[in-house]
């Protein structure tokens, strides 16, 4: 049996492909769990279609996996398969000739409804205060609350992904605080724009501190120790405040960007430009959010009731 080799495969999605840490992440973990379920079943020949196909009934049978992540697996899988005979065209890969049902139900996307972000940013402090009397504090003097809110607000106007905020760096951000320059999925590049009077100047005064204190070279967000923010870290401290201020489902930083599409559309943005503000690769992507606001146009039917007021 040719033995899976992660590590090379992950090298040429690297180089070859530009992919993401987090997405190259996911690769060795689609593909780690087919080597274990090799081992399991003591695979010793080169993988057959039939092969394929007990591992996603295992996963789904014995491993509860969500319809979500035994697709991913296996596109990831068949992946592997056509690089390893492109390079070798003896490793037939097992997909050949194989037909396997790959569709997932379609869920919609579960945005934050415009009450709870109320709620959320009313309990929530800003950067710079309307007192003016107030001393402006420096980014180490700030509570990790405030750091939460302002990361929160920044997602919620830009609808940047979390992990491509954690990676920027002060230098990603333009000296009136007002764009962002991202590297997103692909290693695609697009500007982003922090809108709102209010966000620009606690962002700019957050971004303006770091310059001078560490240079454009440090990362935009650290953690109370210095270190660069993770989005797990952010995910944690999303969790926390959902918590205390009894929100549920939790927040979520992907809820956060479902938010900033939505609110976009709902205001009339030309939905080609919320794709190219999400960094979409297909518009297909982006429509899925009209769907969401036509459960908003029924719902504002249903609240107006406009037959009641004539037919009393």
């Amino acid at each position: 049996m040719t033995k899976i080799n992660i590590k090379e495969f992950e090298e040429y999605c690297r180089e070859q492909l530009g992919l993401s840490n987090h997405s190259l992440r996911a690769y060795r973990q689609d593909l780690s769990a087919f080597v274990k379920f090799e081992a399991k079943v003591g695979l010793i020949d080169q993988p057959t279609g039939q092969d394929v196909i007990a591992f996603q009934k295992d996963l789904r049978e014995k491993q509860g996996a969500s319809p979500s992540t035994i697709r991913r697996r296996l596109i990831t899988l068949r992946s592997y398969f056509k690089w390893r005979e492109d390079i070798c065209p003896s490793d037939r890969s097992p997909f050949n000739g194989l037909r396997l049902d790959l569709k997932i139900p379609k869920r919609l996307p579960r945005p934050v409804d415009r009450s709870t972000l109320s709620a959320l940013f009313q309990s929530t402090e800003h950067i710079i205060e309307l007192d003016p009397r107030a001393r402006p504090q420096v980014p180490s003097e700030l509570s990790a609350a405030k750091v939460t809110a302002l990361i929160a607000r920044l997602l919620v106007v830009t609808g940047l992904r979390i992990g491509e905020l954690t990676e920027l760096r002060v230098q990603d951000v333009t000296s009136a605080a007002t764009r962002i320059r991202v590297r997103g999925k692909g290693d695609r590049e697009r500007i982003v724009y922090v809108a709102n009077d209010r966000l620009q100047k606690d962002f700019r005064h957050y971004w303006q501190c770091k310059f001078d204190t560490h240079g454009s070279q440090a990362w935009l967000f650290a953690n109370t120790h210095g270190s660069r923010l993770t989005a797990q870290a952010y995910r944690k401290r999303l969790r926390t405040l959902s918590r205390s201020l009894r929100i549920e489902p939790h927040l979520t930083p992907h809820r956060f960007r479902h938010s900033a599409a939505t609110l976009l559309i709902e205001e009339g943005v030309d939905i080609r430009l919320v794709q190219r503000l999400l960094g979409h690769a297909s518009i297909a992507t982006t429509e899925i959010y009209t769907k969401v606001t036509d459960n908003s146009l029924s719902s504002a039917v249903v609240a107006a009731d406009t037959l009641a007021t004539v037919d009393v």
